[in-house]
């Protein structure tokens, strides 16, 4: 009986954290990233206005329908007779105000039944809708969701490089974007309010999403779909900006992590070579070649850390590579056992990964 009160403790203090962990990360996520936009009520795109319009014209309907209802409770409730136990009961016919009231009945059921299809009408047509977004010359990228992080690929585009990123998608405004989407373990979902619906991301099935930013803006994104004990915490930011600056962050992306002159960035990236963080990270141009976590090669020209829910910052990062179970209970990556002097000197060197 003590084992089971025990587990039902720790289940309810790893919940807590959780929670609480989920409300600080979305807190200092809106700091981290100059308040990016989530909100499907501000649509920064063509395909996400159709949606809103589709819900603009279902709460008017749904609010007419409901106050309809609530007037005409109201006003049997004033109109009922009042009777008590001695009153004798009524089995006169029915009289003209049954009548009445039996054909209000009848007239309101038609009208919620042509109101009803008239709502699947237009769901259908935006469903087209949504499905017709030219894409010519889309930028193609292709979407993994991990637990708990998004994996960016980047293929060759128009003579320039592919390359992997994690957890920020750079996009040009006013291009479409062609999105495949995979899972890498469980069910994700994508979704990105500002631009589009929801995708789901299924293992071993590839499914596409096409959207376009019709302005530049930084949005928020995140899984909707549960996937396990970080879900809430797995965020993700569209960056939509203009094609000129869309191709000077593609060509420094597709390029190798540059060598640091610093005496204290050399050591942390030997210390980084050395321990177990080049056996699940990437950065380009060195011996880090591993494929389970993110890709670090241009690591610090992302706005944040921890799938969008840390300033990327270098207190952050210290705190992060120390105790990341502690910033993100229930993440999958392992605290370091390195020196003050060798963390530093790992953050030293992370920091000229731009």
């Amino acid at each position: 009986m003590s084992d089971v009160i025990r587990l039902r403790r720790e289940r309810a203090h790893v919940h807590t954290r959780l929670l609480v962990a989920g409300l600080l990360s979305a807190l200092a996520a809106i700091d981290a990233s100059a308040a990016p936009q989530q909100s499907v009520l501000k649509p920064a795109g063509v395909q996400a206005a159709r949606i809103l319009d589709l819900w603009n014209l279902t709460l008017v309907v749904c609010g007419v329908v409901f106050a309809a209802v609530l007037l005409a409770m109201f006003i049997a409730l004033l109109r009922a007779q009042r009777s008590d136990a001695s009153t004798a009961p009524d089995s006169a016919p029915d009289d003209p105000t049954e009548r009445l009231a039996r054909r209000g009945v009848i007239v309101a059921s038609s009208v919620s039944v042509v109101l009803l299809v008239g709502l699947v009408a237009a769901d259908v047509l935006t469903d087209r809708a949504l499905s017709m977004l030219p894409v010519v010359n889309p930028v193609r990228i292709e979407l993994t969701g991990q637990q708990w992080w998004w994996q960016a690929v980047y293929p060759p585009d128009s003579g320039q490089p592919g390359f992997t990123t994690a957890n920020e998608l750079h996009i040009p405004a006013g291009r479409p974007i062609v999105v495949a989407l995979k899972a890498g373990d469980v069910i994700h979902t994508f979704w990105v309010p500002n631009l589009h619906g929801k995708k789901d991301m299924l293992p071993g099935i590839q499914s596409t999403i096409e959207f376009r930013a019709d302005k530049p803006g930084v949005y928020r994104g995140q899984c909707a779909e549960f996937c396990g004990a970080e879900h809430a915490l797995m965020a993700m930011l569209v960056v939509a900006e203009s094609p000129d600056q869309y191709s000077a962050w593609r060509a420094n992306q597709a390029g190798a992590a540059v060598s640091s002159v610093d005496a204290l960035a050399q050591r942390g990236r030997q210390v980084f070579e050395r321990s177990t963080c080049s056996g699940c990270h990437t950065v380009r141009g060195t011996a880090a070649q591993g494929t389970l976590g993110p890709d670090l090669t241009h690591l610090m020209s992302r706005q944040t850390i921890a799938a969008g829910m840390f300033a990327n910052t270098q207190a952050n990062l210290l705190h992060w590579i120390r105790e990341p179970d502690a910033m993100k209970p229930g993440t999958t990556m392992p605290a370091l056992p390195l020196t003050a002097d060798d963390l530093r000197a790992v953050v030293a060197w992370l920091e000229t990964l731009q």
